[in-house]
């Protein structure tokens, strides 16, 4: 059953680390909400370096530096991408977009929310890494999911990303997605290391969502510009998205 208009859940997905598959997730997590009857608004949080639109293949007639600089209405540069999903595109190239000041920060919390009421969920895809912008969606969002991969320099960077929300920002509930998992035991040694570590040092307990394992379709489709849910919608991949998205009422 949909949400009501009023209360549309507001997910912001961070990685700490670029090339760890965050936008692919956040695109193909959005195709299996919408696949489930919910209405999905998907943010590229991106500022500097958009790429929602192209894993989409969509044409961005308006983006949300235009609204911001306009001060059009936000419907006005929304894309329905496919049933019940719709994208506000980011803008790309444009570096001084990546540092949103207090009042720019402020008429797109207003653009999002007008917007927002219209969608079951709103998901936002930051940029990566721990910028201004990315530290304001998370303040933003009613929840937030920490995209992590195996590799140590991935768990480094998120464990100094989710430091920074929580000793900075008051954040303590932090949800994490392992992804590019290459079997249980190194998911679940992973995952294990960042709640070890986390607990010891910023008593803070994380909330393992679940972990999408390495797959080829995965690559292919990245290099084909498609989600991975549509080319290959049996792969192991698209199966754990779609697990992802049955248990979204878990997030903390």
């Amino acid at each position: 059953m949909a949400l009501s208009k009023k209360t549309p859940r507001t997910l912001c997905v961070s990685s700490g680390k670029g090339g760890v598959g965050k936008t692919s997730f956040s695109v193909n997590f959005a195709l299996a909400l919408a696949r489930n009857h919910r209405r999905v608004l998907v943010v590229d949080g991106d500022m500097g370096l958009a790429n929602v639109d192209v894993l989409l293949r969509l044409s961005v007639k308006a983006n949300i530096r235009d609204i911001l600089e306009s001060g059009a209405t936000p419907r006005q540069a929304l894309i329905f991408a496919r049933p019940n999903l719709a994208v506000l595109p980011g803008s790309s190239g444009v570096p001084e977009m990546v540092s949103l000041g207090e009042s720019q920060q402020k008429r797109l919390a207003g653009f999002i929310k007008e917007i927002s009421s219209d969608f079951d969920y709103v998901i936002i895809d930051t940029a990566a890494g721990i910028g201004s912008s990315v530290l304001w969606y998370n303040r933003f969002s009613d929840h937030n999911i920490f995209i992590l991969s195996p590799d140590p320099t991935s768990m480094t960077d998120a464990y100094a990303l989710i430091k920074l929300l929580s000793r900075d920002h008051g954040i303590n509930r932090f949800n994490v997605v392992l992804n590019f998992v290459r079997g249980i035991r190194e998911g679940n040694h992973t995952v294990d290391t960042i709640k070890r570590v986390t607990q010891r040092f910023l008593n803070l307990e994380l909330s393992h969502l679940g972990s999408i394992p390495e797959d080829r379709a995965v690559r292919q489709a990245v290099l084909d510009q498609v989600p991975f849910i549509e080319q290959t919608p049996g792969c192991k991949a698209s199966r754990a998205i779609h697990d992802l998205a049955e248990r979204v009422h878990l997030l903390i």
